[in-house]
């Protein structure tokens, strides 16, 4: 292997490298963020929202060693696909820690209040979820496991019911007067910042099916619009025909 072609292969197994750090330090996030909000812990709150300023730096490392890469190396097929996709992954994460910091802001404004055995039930569960998931499409990216990260979507429907039984016990513990108005909606945008987590993760497995394959969801949409687009012509002249037939 060429000493150049050497070099760049191995930054890109340092962009690989400190993409999982990026997902390791969000991946502490998600329990810190939700021990935070069940105990009222203030102090922990505003060292997870400080925490960020490293996330964001982070993530702007990363970035910038991609966009060196892609200047200096030019690189193409795969290789082009694996800065790419590198680049919208650590914008996956680095948007799943921004939602961990704001369940800790959360966590201030609904200080005192108290929560039910049911809640704190179900935001721990949908935190081991949103964990999981941030755990596995983690794997896929390492593994470049195209299958894994396909199956992702299946994966995050757990989350997506817990979710929505989290909603219902709010409404429940609200109508029941044991829960305040202002802390039902902070804590319905907490269930909210959990299943975005998900929805991160989701996106990241279409990242590295991309990555692996050449091949996006959108782009079977894209199909689908070329498909109709291409008829258009057709239908267009098959209207016309039949208008004339009917004024002879």
């Amino acid at each position: 292997m060429p000493e150049q072609r050497k070099s760049f292969h191995q930054e890109l197994d340092e962009i690989r490298d400190e993409i999982v750090r990026l997902g390791a330090m969000v991946s502490e996030f998600i329990p810190r963020g939700t021990e935070v909000l069940l105990t009222g812990d203030l102090g922990g709150a505003l060292e997870l929202i400080d925490a960020d300023d490293e996330l964001d730096a982070q993530t702007l490392r990363i970035e910038e060693q991609c966009y060196s890469v892609l200047a200096r190396q030019q690189p193409m097929a795969s290789d082009l696909r694996g800065i790419v996709a590198a680049v919208w992954l650590t914008g996956e994460l680095e948007r799943s820690g921004d939602l961990m910091v704001n369940v800790a802001k959360a966590a201030r404004r609904i200080y005192g209040a108290t929560l039910d055995p049911r809640l704190r039930g179900l935001i721990e569960r949908m935190s081991e979820e949103a964990s999981r998931l941030i755990s596995l499409s983690l794997d896929a990216y390492v593994e470049r496991d195209a299958n894994l990260g396909a199956a992702l979507d299946d994966i995050d429907d757990a989350l997506d019911a817990l979710h929505g039984d989290y909603i219902e016990a709010i409404f429940d513990a609200h109508s029941a007067h044991d829960l305040g108005l202002q802390p039902a909606v902070q804590l319905a945008l907490v269930g909210r910042y959990y299943e975005r987590i998900g929805d991160h993760a989701v996106n990241i497995g279409q990242r590295v099916q991309y990555m692996v394959t050449g091949w996006l969801p959108e782009q079977a949409g894209a199909a689908r619009l070329h498909a109709r687009n291409s008829l258009a012509p057709d239908t267009e002249a098959d209207a016309s025909a039949e208008t004339e037939r009917n004024h002879e």
